[in-house]
């Protein structure tokens, strides 16, 4: 094998390239992320006035937060379909601009209806941002950094949870501008930032590491040698699959069903959290609330990239999704017996929120194992699109369960049986278990599960 310009075999591993590419890209497109997840999410603390205001109960406050899912689902697809046409930087900025348009126009609405249609445009403004991001991300990572570099931009997740409830509860606490309602300057103060990061996005962002003025010559042939050796052996052990294969194939359909679950977890956390804060304590004010809703973010923000860092260092992605999920149905199913307590009830939302954010970088692993070529961005958007109907569902199941019931028990055990459900699944993936073997070919011959008969009924 002969050298590189660079000094390098083709095949020697090169940390110094990746390390430069993740400082280039990682921290910007985390900010993104930051500001989009505050802003499908702010409804929950604009929730806090907005309710009243406008005479939502708790059924239609989970119906119209959970609307921004059917927008999103709706134009996923075609949106990550349409990046691979015109370039991540021109769409992702498109992206940006357009939903930090109705997110600002959302503080503007007069009634439900017009609440529930800008709930809705939000998501297909949206759309495509997450998946459009992991294909790019693709494009720039060889498979042995994927979950890591994942949740390093996932941890935007968490932190904006951090950055939104301080933030939201200072804005109603004390922004009264124009005689516009506090909540209304929620939307509007924290939609701005995505109009103007979508022209920032323009001059920071390349479409391709070719174009990469940033790179050398040699790291960029590096980086090119690199994923095209992975992309040839993920399609000698993978038949690539067509569009709709990609799109309702059984593999990506039992992957959105796991990634379903979480999906109803997170947004349950992020619309009623606040809510539920507020319930535990007599005359809190919306920065305490905010304030105390956002402690167990900050926690998560730590351990999902220490659980990716894990994930990566092993290679292996089934337990590292399935046991999180675990976690947080048993947290879920506590919830209730801490009931009156305010830090039995932070702690255990704690665990909570950090078990079901550790999922996000094994989780993301798991599509890059055996998708490559046209069918990632088909697969990777179907995925998110199909799973993030749980925030729909979950939101509007648990405010009507709490509605019917006059408290969230049913709600809190209806999220933990779809997570204990995904969590089995995910261990009995086939198909995964022999793609993480691929990639362990030291421990994959001795992996006693080859020859185990009960994994004959998991699914190919």
């Amino acid at each position: 094998m002969s050298p590189t310009s660079n000094g390098a075999a083709p095949g020697h591993y090169r940390p110094d390239i990746v390390r430069k590419i993740k400082l280039r890209i990682v921290p910007f497109l985390a900010v993104l992320y930051i500001i989009a997840f505050i802003d499908r999410a702010n409804v929950g603390y604009a929730a806090l006035g907005m309710n009243s205001d406008l005479g939502i109960t708790a059924v239609q406050f989970g119906f119209i937060a959970g609307l921004f899912s059917i927008g999103y689902f709706a134009f996923e697809v075609p949106s990550n379909m349409l990046m691979r046409r015109v370039g991540a930087r021109r769409w992702i900025a498109r992206i940006l601009f357009s939903w930090g348009l109705v997110a600002v126009l959302t503080g503007l609405v007069q009634n439900v209806t017009q609440l529930a249609i800008a709930r809705t445009l939000l998501g297909i403004a949206e759309a495509g941002f997450f998946p459009c991001v992991l294909l790019y991300l693709s494009q720039w990572f060889p498979e042995r950094e994927r979950a890591r570099v994942v949740a390093q931009f996932m941890v935007a997740l968490p932190v904006a949870t951090l950055i939104a409830g301080p933030l939201s509860g200072l804005i109603l606490d004390h922004v009264h501008w124009l005689d516009l309602a506090s909540w209304r300057w929620v939307f509007i103060l924290e939609g701005m930032p995505a109009v103007l990061l979508g022209v920032i996005t323009l001059f920071v962002l390349v479409d391709a590491p070719s174009q990469a003025q940033w790179l050398s010559a040699a790291e960029k042939r590096w980086l090119t040698d690199t994923l095209e050796r992975e992309n040839a052996a993920k399609n000698a052990r993978h038949r690539q699959p067509g569009f709709w294969r990609s799109l309702l194939g059984a593999r990506v359909l039992a992957l959105s069903l796991i990634y379903y679950s979480k999906s109803v977890a997170i947004y349950v956390l992020a619309f009623f959290t606040p809510q539920i804060v507020q319930g535990l304590g007599q005359n809190l004010s919306h920065s305490t609330v905010g304030v105390l809703s956002a402690l167990p973010y900050g926690a998560a923000a730590v351990v999902m990239v220490w659980w990716a860092r894990h994930s990566d260092r092993t290679r292996e992605r089934r337990w590292h999704v399935a046991v999180p999920l675990f976690v947080c149905a048993a947290g879920l199913c506590a919830m209730p017996f801490a009931e009156g307590s305010l830090v039995t009830s932070l702690l255990l939302l704690t665990v909570v929120t950090v078990a079901v954010y550790a999922t996000y970088g094994p989780f993301w692993s798991l599509p890059s194992l055996f998708l490559t070529g046209p069918a990632v961005a088909v697969g990777l958007a179907s995925i998110n699109s199909i799973a993030n109907l749980g925030g729909f569902v979950g939101p509007f199941g648990f405010g009507a369960l709490e509605t019917a019931t006059g408290d969230i028990t049913a709600g809190l055990a209806l999220v933990a049986i779809v997570l204990v459900i995904s969590g089995v699944l995910v261990v009995r993936l086939r198909f995964v278990r022999d793609a993480e073997a691929a990639l362990r070919p030291d421990d994959a011959r001795h992996d006693p599960h080859r020859t185990d008969p009960a994994l004959q009924k998991e699914i190919p």
